[in-house]
């Protein structure tokens, strides 16, 4: 991997930690009445990093606030909205960067259920209120979770010290005005702290702390890059590891290659038993006696096999 490549991965580490933002609703409602009012801000850390915010519905994916509302820096503002407006929202850097999210729904029905926007915090309260679009709202109703009755009350219902088994989809009937759209409600894990002081009350119950939702969209962020490092790290292995198995393949090759170089030859041996006179065939009395005497003469050839080549026979002769 160039040096560019891994710039750009060290620049969206250092990303994760210092360009967030938090996506907060206005009026806090995750239900809303047709024709009703709504604000949508993108709280940023980062001013230059062009938060945007961004929405799918059932009939678009991914649009900006200028197709669907009125623009205002990193704001977004709704004077009438609509059922086709229901659907998720969320913010959205010039780099890809993305907040949290926020369901909204829209309904043309007469009852709603007011309920956080923002995931709760575990060990807060959490406040449901059922109202009508005509006054007077504080009426008896009936709450639902997943469908089954909680509780009959007036106009509103808490749940102290919420938990994972709070989490679920929530309703509300009024009778003679109907019944509300479901929602869903996410309880957060409480962070585990070892030191600084406790604190003497705790937050808002509507909502859960900026922080933690803040961090959601920033682990993954974080855990996806962290993800493709390990991915590009064990590639890298790989390849280390295959070009050194190919350097040991050529090493092997060339060490064959020179075997090859190695020469045999066939040494021959044969027998001669002529003695050696003086000149004319004639013999010197005076001369040694060579009678008995076997030469042998020697012959090389050239021989490039690998197998080594029989031993010659030995003759042996007799000195008299």
């Amino acid at each position: 991997m160039g040096r560019l490549q891994w710039l750009l991965l060290l620049t969206s580490l250092l990303s994760c930690t210092t360009n967030t933002a938090l996506l907060t609703v206005s009026p806090s409602s995750s239900q809303l009445f047709e024709e009703d009012s709504v604000s949508l801000s993108c709280e940023e850390d980062d001013s230059s990093a062009g938060w945007r915010l961004r929405r799918n519905t059932t009939r678009e994916t991914r649009t900006q606030c200028d197709d669907w509302g009125e623009s205002a820096g990193s704001s977004c503002n709704i004077t009438h909205i609509v059922p086709l407006d229901s659907g998720v929202y969320w913010c959205e850097s010039r780099e890809g960067a993305t907040s949290n999210s926020i369901s909204i729904t829209v309904t043309g029905g007469a009852v709603i259920l007011q309920s956080p926007v923002l995931p709760v915090m575990e060990g807060h309260d959490v406040t449901l209120h059922c109202k009508t679009k005509t006054p007077p709202s504080n009426l008896p109703a009936a709450f639902y979770k997943d469908g089954s009755l909680i509780t009959e009350t007036t106009g509103h219902m808490t749940i102290h010290h919420v938990d994972k088994s709070d989490e679920g989809l929530y309703s509300c009937d009024i009778r003679g005005h109907g019944e509300s759209p479901r929602s869903w409600i996410t309880v957060t894990e409480k962070p585990t702290t070892t030191a600084g002081p406790t604190p003497t009350s705790p937050p808002s119950s509507s909502t859960s702390p900026p922080s933690l939702t803040v961090l959601l969209p920033v682990v993954s962020v974080c855990g996806l890059v962290l993800l493709v490092l390990l991915v590009l790290l064990v590639l890298l292995v790989l390849l280390v590891r295959r070009c050194v198995r190919r350097k040991q393949i050529a090493a092997e090759a060339k060490g064959g290659e020179d075997e090859d170089d190695v020469r045999y030859c066939d040494v021959e041996i044969s027998r001669h038993q002529q003695p050696i006179g003086r000149s004319g065939g004639e013999t010197d009395p005076a001369a040694p006696r060579t009678d008995g005497v076997t030469y042998g003469q020697i012959v090389i050839r050239p021989n490039n096999r690998r197998e080594c080549p029989p031993e010659p026979v030995v003759i042996y002769s007799i000195l008299h």
